[in-house]
């Protein structure tokens, strides 16, 4: 009988799988010309041993361990079973450059809005004074219209008192109901122009009221935008701060990067409005929406090479759905 290989003579990594393993790693099952088989070849060269609690364990083999050591491979990305065991350096890479890209951008953006934001506490100020001036302009307008009522009232009751002076003098009849009419005239406008000047100070007196307000509008306003220009000028020195550490740690990456996946992303940035990175989920570039070819999404699902979508170009990274959470053992209850 020959003698099997032990085991401790291969430089074997275990890692514990929950659930049965039925060729997770192998592409699917196409044009297989003997059921079970892959003609490609499984990914990870492996073998399967069970456990005396009945669990499957896989042993990733030395090869798969010499490729994570010289960086073609990364580190596991999630222990559930049917996720990928290893991220490509370079694409795990590429999903922090871009996060660091799409920060800078939106903090360059916030920057770049400042003086949008500028002009509008600015309008917010001139609008309250503008209403602030308008009550003005209406109260003293108000101010003039009773004033001239009060000149008037002063005029007809200056008539009033000459004409009743010269009743006192008439000689005849006629003159005496003269008099009577310019007398009745005269109290006629007085009273027309008196009850102006009342309707004049009770609009004199909301006017007040409303200027009153305008300008505590104003105060307030003025406080708020005070407010919010300190509170943009931390925020710039914030994000002015948050832009040099994301520079700093582009370069970090960047240079750890090989030169032609730097140079591919970059080419697609430029192109593609600064995103080059895009999750491909349900076989679907989540970012152009274009459907991807199966052995295109099947390679992706395994996070180890730099694939591009045929569509937009941008590098393809698959994110694994988390395990469902398992339910609470039901408590056991006592016996009757």
């Amino acid at each position: 009988m020959t003698k099997q290989p032990d085991a401790k003579m291969f430089n074997f990594r275990v890692i514990d799988w929950t659930g049965p393993i039925a060729q997770r790693l192998e592409p699917p099952a196409h044009n297989r010309p003997v059921p079970g088989s892959n003609p490609g070849g499984p990914i990870f060269a492996h073998a399967c041993r069970v456990s005396s609690s009945g669990q499957a364990h896989m042993k990733v083999s030395a090869e798969s361990h010499d490729a994570r050591a010289d960086g073609s491979l990364h580190r596991p990305r999630c222990a559930s079973a049917g996720a990928f065991l290893f991220m490509n350096a370079d694409l795990e890479k590429l999903i922090v450059l871009q996060r660091l890209d799409s920060a800078a951008h939106d903090a360059q953006r916030r920057l770049g809005e400042a003086p949008e934001r500028e002009k509008a506490l600015d309008a917010r100020l001139a609008a309250a004074r503008d209403a602030v001036a308008a009550a003005k302009a209406k109260l003293a307008e108000s101010q003039n219209v009773r004033r001239d009522h009060e000149k008037t009232v002063a005029l007809h009751q200056g008539r009033l008192s000459k004409f009743r002076e010269q009743a006192m003098s008439v000689k005849t009849n006629q003159e005496y109901h003269a008099i009577q009419k310019e007398i009745e005239f005269a109290q006629t406008e007085t009273k027309t122009a008196e009850d102006a000047v009342l309707v004049q100070m009770l609009e004199g007196d909301e006017l007040t009221a409303a200027l009153k307000r305008a300008e505590a509008d104003l105060a307030a306003e003025q406080k708020t935008v005070d407010a919010d220009r300190k509170a943009m000028t931390t925020a710039a020195v914030e994000l002015k701060a948050a832009i040099e550490k994301l520079a700093a740690d582009r370069g970090e990456v960047v240079r750890s990067l090989t030169p032609q996946v730097l140079a591919t992303f970059e080419m697609v940035a430029r192109r593609r409005n600064g995103v080059a990175i895009a999750e491909a989920r349900d076989g679907i570039c989540t970012i152009c929406h274009v459907r991807l070819r199966p052995q295109i999404f099947n390679t992706v699902l395994k996070n180890e090479q730099i694939l591009q979508c045929d569509s937009c170009n941008r590098i393809l990274y698959y994110v694994p759905k988390a395990a469902p959470a398992q339910p609470a053992d039901a408590t056991p209850q006592p016996a009757q």
